[in-house]
């Protein structure tokens, strides 16, 4: 077990940090009348077509009509969504989660017992040091494509989807980009292992390079769900894959299943599963805020997919904590 130290700047972001991995995160979306469908970004399903049916000749062409209710503003990724986008709070909590991130790799580079990641066993203080980072929502901001699909009164689908990935023009998250590179300048091996499917690789390194993080070239180092047979969902292969020949000194990421797996479990046992490493968070593990979409919500509705807006909203009603 680590020895705990004070949190400082990070304090904030961990105690922030661990009520979204319990999916805590609902304040930010309240008065909200449509749900987000079980869906992943990691495995996506097409949505069905909501178009509307083709007017006559002479008349001007209709649009699809809105999957839930973006023209009142009831769209439940409204609050948080525009959080990421415009607050101080979540600026400054990106920005404090890379500050410890950096003070804690500075550590973990003078201590050769020192790793993050459960996976890594054996005598491994002579390996080369790296650290592994999720992509989405933790190095590139994909909260713009978010916007697009609310602006459009649409869900998140697999075609819409693969346009935003190839354009490769995601932004970098607040202290991202400073952190790989403190990072690469002290001889770590940067590690992107992300839960995007293996067909957008080149993509996601063309928006990665583009945005000046450092991506190796002798060795790949972008590792995506689905590249080998046993690389799934579950980080847990990949992350021993990289442990295999690296002492890994951070974990880094937005999601539960960035640091441990397991993650796609109800609510409590989640919540749980992270007190369980209480320890280890905002120090080996650096997490990084998301209130919009994550393994989080689909928690809420017991990790099925396939559900209907209703059903989903339903679920997460149900989940809702009163005063009574």
């Amino acid at each position: 077990m680590s020895v705990r130290r004070s949190f400082a700047p990070g304090a904030i972001a961990a105690a922030v940090a661990i009520s979204a991995i319990g999916g805590m995160t609902l304040g930010l979306v309240s008065g909200c009348s449509s749900a987000r469908p079980a869906t992943s970004r990691s495995s996506p399903t097409v949505g069905a077509s909501t178009a509307a049916a083709a007017p006559a000749a002479a008349a001007p062409a209709a649009a699809a009509p809105p999957t839930s209710a973006v023209g009142d503003g009831r769209d439940d990724r409204l609050g948080a969504v525009l959080w990421m986008q415009t607050s101080a709070e979540y600026r400054a909590l990106a920005l404090s989660a890379f500050a410890r991130a950096r003070a804690e790799l500075d550590l973990a580079l003078k201590t050769p017992t020192w790793t993050a990641a459960l996976e890594q066993t054996g005598d491994f203080a002579g390996r080369p040091p790296a650290v592994i980072v999720d992509v989405d929502e933790t190095m590139l901001d994909n909260s713009p494509y978010e916007g697009d699909r609310i602006r459009a009164g649409q869900r998140y689908d697999e075609a819409s989807w693969h346009s935003w990935v190839d354009r490769a023009t995601a932004e970098a998250i607040p202290g991202a980009l400073d952190f790989a590179r403190y990072a690469a300048a002290q001889g770590v091996t940067v590690f992107y292992v992300t839960n995007r499917a293996a067909m957008y690789e080149e993509a996601t390194r063309t928006n990665l390079r583009t945005r000046g993080f450092p991506v190796a070239t002798e060795r790949d180092t972008v590792l995506l769900a689905g590249e080998r047979p046993e690389w799934t969902s579950d980080k847990g292969t990949r992350r021993t894959e990289v442990a295999r020949e690296f002492r890994i000194l951070l974990l880094v990421g937005d999601d539960l299943g960035d640091f441990v797996s397991g993650a796609r479990a109800l609510p409590d046992e989640r919540v749980a599963l992270a007190e369980r490493y209480a320890d280890r968070w905002q120090e080996r593990w650096i997490l990084i805020p998301n209130a919009y979409y994550g393994s989080w919500e689909r928690a809420l509705s017991g990790n099925e997919r396939g559900l209907s807006d209703d059903e989903v909203l339903r679920r997460k009603m149900a989940r809702l904590r009163g005063s009574n």
